[in-house]
């Protein structure tokens, strides 16, 4: 599952926060700030859980959280027909807190971006492939490669298990990014990220990864070459369960990528990041980027919905 976005920061929301926000700017109008960003691994629909741990963070830390953002399996289930959407073994299947969002019964404390994974009402998702705001929920369709998007809804056993996988349609479309980008989010690892982190002490945790690590079958090649292509200097990936570091060095004297797994949301596990990213004084607001807006309006009229094949010509 890959998306992008780059942060654009502007002024958002209350009138009381823009006077902050002025104030601030009077005071020092050259000053960069750092903007709080939370990064979560798989929530598989546990908004509730992960909000109750932000907002005990903020507490504890006597910080602000201003983003969130989580990186697939994030289970947008609405309504008992999204169940059957979703790619889990019927038993386990649970309607979870996003509904409550969804109807407006609670609305989330904090701006949030989530991406797609191999978990998800994958009907509702592809309803917003060109993604949208909803009660300052942000979703965004993105997927794990197959060439072509030709799934319909009600999903056969075979579909369901399709729908989420990576397209070289919306590889390609990446591709053709050329502005930098601040932070890169994937539900599946990178293919050979292994190589630039502890991988020892990886497989001593997740002994089933240890064949794919040494035959650098672990992860997605599709990820691996937009990583290679973007270089971002955040990437963040869960999909795996655990909590991975690296960092990749793009070349001798090229940038550097800080790469992070993370985990599902359990308790006791390492499923939430901070970092700071350098801002104009906030309120924020989220646009769509408008370079990313040309690339996809250049691809739109190829987007490919059937099985013909699709080559990018």
């Amino acid at each position: 599952m890959v998306e992008n976005f780059r942060l654009n920061l502007k002024k958002r929301f209350s009138a009381e926060a823009e006077a902050e926000a002025e104030a601030e700017a009077q005071q020092s109008p050259n000053s960069k700030i750092k903007m709080k960003i939370a990064v979560e691994g798989c929530m598989h629909g546990e908004l509730d859980a992960v909000y109750a741990t932000l907002k005990r963070l903020e507490q504890v830390e006597n910080t602000k959280i201003d983003l969130l953002l989580c990186c697939g399996d994030f289970q947008a289930v609405r309504n008992e027909n999204d169940l059957e959407s979703l790619n889990v073994k019927p038993k386990y299947r649970s309607m979870n807190t996003f509904w409550k969002y969804y109807s407006g019964q609670e609305v989330a404390p904090y701006p949030t971006i989530f991406i797609g994974g191999n978990h998800e009402a994958s009907n509702y998702l592809w309803e917003l492939y060109y993604g949208v705001g909803l009660h300052k929920i942000f979703i965004s369709w993105a997927m794990l490669e197959l060439l072509r998007h030709f799934e319909r809804p009600p999903y056969n056993d075979n579909d369901i298990r399709s729908i989420y996988h990576v397209r070289h349609y919306d590889v390609l479309k990446l591709m053709h990014v050329e502005e930098p980008i601040d932070i890169f989010l994937s539900h599946d690892w990178p293919l050979g990220i292994t190589e630039y982190g502890n991988w020892e002490k990886l497989i001593k945790l997740k002994r089933h990864f240890t064949e794919e690590v040494y035959s650098r079958t672990l992860g997605s090649k599709p990820a691996a070459e937009l990583l290679n292509k973007l270089r971002p200097p955040f990437w963040f990936s869960a999909h795996l369960h655990c909590k991975f570091p690296a960092v990749i060095q793009h070349g001798k004297d090229g940038p550097i990528t800080k790469f992070l797994a993370l985990d599902k949301c359990l308790h006791g596990r390492r499923f939430l990041q901070i970092i700071d990213i350098e801002s104009d004084p906030g309120p924020y607001e989220i646009q769509y980027d408008e370079e990313w807006l040309a690339i996809t309006k250049k691809f739109n009229n190829i987007l490919p919905l059937t099985r013909k094949y699709f080559d990018g010509g």
